[in-house]
């Protein structure tokens, strides 16, 4: 009987506490849905305690626990079923070091192979890096970037790089002369719009580039507002049409692509490359709105979602989208259904900057939800945020399987695009490094 007063104490306890969770009326009725699944959860852990202590005997040994063996060995933990076993293979004899290295996209300081960022990359597993227009000097010179990137990683028996390009359309484009020409609000239709994408991402692919941080999802207002041409248009169902049509093209063409700026940037009231930037919605007028046209790419398996720095009233327009739990992971995860790869945008962006340092806006992305932040520069600071990463995984502020989870959908997502290939026990081949065991190489500089 004592066994089971215990349980029926733990099970109250937990149902207490998942009532509070639900009851708390700082969230609105949608952004409180995944917590509301995730007490639903709790409620059904404490009836199957309670059922297990009622079939057992107080003097039944307690069997093994999830992470023990037979034996009672602690073992790796269990593998999630919907995960490649390479991939899980390889998260689990990373060193930490690399696991940290693989949150962070990084842009390039200059415009040659001697870029500092490239020499960090001996020493720095990072995920991939940014080549920006203000890197670009000629589609060679690109070229010469993207393969030097991919040459040391490889050398370095790293992991296969992201190399990305915010490449939207125009004059909104890293590089000048490779598709797409128009900006997104001069293309005429959806399927203009797909024949564009696809060039675009062929023409990325041929330059050595295996990413692009496209397409701008937002539904801009009439006017053009603070993300004006970069916009498709200013109705919700265009908007949709366009998104589904250049997410799917990206797809066919084979090149990893980033929908952004999530939750929908069109009504900020001004860029966040200037300062912080509110959107005066409510959830329930995102929902109808911005919120669409990313739901739309989410159903069309977009791979990729950048999550703005916009400040919107859910979090009281304090916190910025891309460190907040309830967009990244209440509304995105939870109510979207999105399982790819969140990044956060630029965390060197005034946004950000003017009102908290990019050290702990990492941080709290990652425990937010985020997968990989993209610091743009310089490589001091990239570096600051490695070690500020690394630290709050020693202080256990982000925790293991926080990490593990954003490294999983990283490397799953380098492998659905050809970026990474691996041998059936985990170890990297093809283009990504030649090692046997995916362990080797030192993940941090000088954290």
């Amino acid at each position: 009987m004592d066994r089971l007063g215990r349980a029926l104490e733990g099970a109250r306890r937990a149902l207490a506490h998942a009532v509070s969770r639900v009851g708390d009326g700082r969230r609105s009725a949608l952004a409180t849905r995944g917590r509301q699944l995730r007490a639903a959860a709790v409620a059904a852990l404490s009836v199957l305690l309670i059922v297990l202590a009622l079939s057992g005997g107080d003097d039944d040994p307690p069997a093994p626990t999830a992470a023990e063996g037979g034996n009672g060995e602690p073992r790796a933990a269990a593998r999630d079923p919907g995960v490649p076993r390479a991939i899980s293979e390889l998260v689990d004899e990373m060193p930490t070091d690399r696991k940290v290295a693989q949150l962070m996209l990084v842009g390039l300081e200059g415009t040659d192979t001697g870029d500092p960022v490239l020499a960090t990359l001996e020493e720095t597993d990072y995920a991939g890096i940014v080549i920006g227009a203000r890197n670009f000097l000629s589609e060679d010179q690109v070229t010469a970037l993207a393969d030097e990137a991919a040459s040391v990683a490889r050398e370095a028996d790293h992991t296969e790089p992201w190399i990305m390009a915010p490449q939207e359309g125009g004059e909104f484009n890293a590089f000048e002369g490779v598709p797409p020409e128009d900006a997104p609000a001069q293309v005429g239709s959806p399927r203009e719009a797909a024949q564009l994408a696809e060039e675009a991402g062929e023409a990325l692919l041929d330059l050595g580039l295996n990413g692009i941080l496209a397409p701008v999802l937002d539904v801009g207002p009439p006017g053009g507002g603070a993300v004006g041409d970069r916009a498709y248009s200013d109705v919700v169902d265009q908007v949709t049409g366009y998104a589904i049509a250049t997410v799917d093209a990206y797809g066919e063409a084979g090149i990893f692509a980033a929908a952004k700026h999530f939750p929908g940037l069109g009504s900020a009231s001004q860029s966040t490359e200037l300062g912080p930037a509110n959107v005066g919605l409510t959830l329930d007028e995102l929902e109808v709105r911005d919120l669409v046209p990313f739901r739309a790419a989410v159903e069309a398996d977009v791979p990729g979602i950048v999550v703005g720095h916009g400040l919107y009233g859910v979090d009281d327009f304090l916190t910025p989208a891309s460190t907040s739990e309830t967009i990244v992971t209440d509304i995105l995860r939870d109510d979207l259904g999105f399982d790819g790869v969140a990044i956060a945008d630029d965390l060197t962006a005034p946004a950000i900057t003017s009102s908290f340092r990019t050290t702990a806006a990492a941080v709290d992305a990652v425990k937010a939800g985020i997968d990989t932040v993209y610091v743009s520069q310089d490589d001091e600071v990239q570096r600051d945020v490695y070690d500020a990463l690394s630290q709050a995984v020693r202080k256990k502020v982000i925790t293991r399987e926080r990490l593990d989870e954003a490294v999983t959908r990283t490397l799953v997502a380098k492998r659905e695009a050809g970026v990474l290939e691996l041998e059936s026990g985990g170890g990297e081949s093809g283009s990504g490094s030649g090692s046997g065991s995916g362990g080797g190489g030192s993940g941090g500089g000088s954290g």
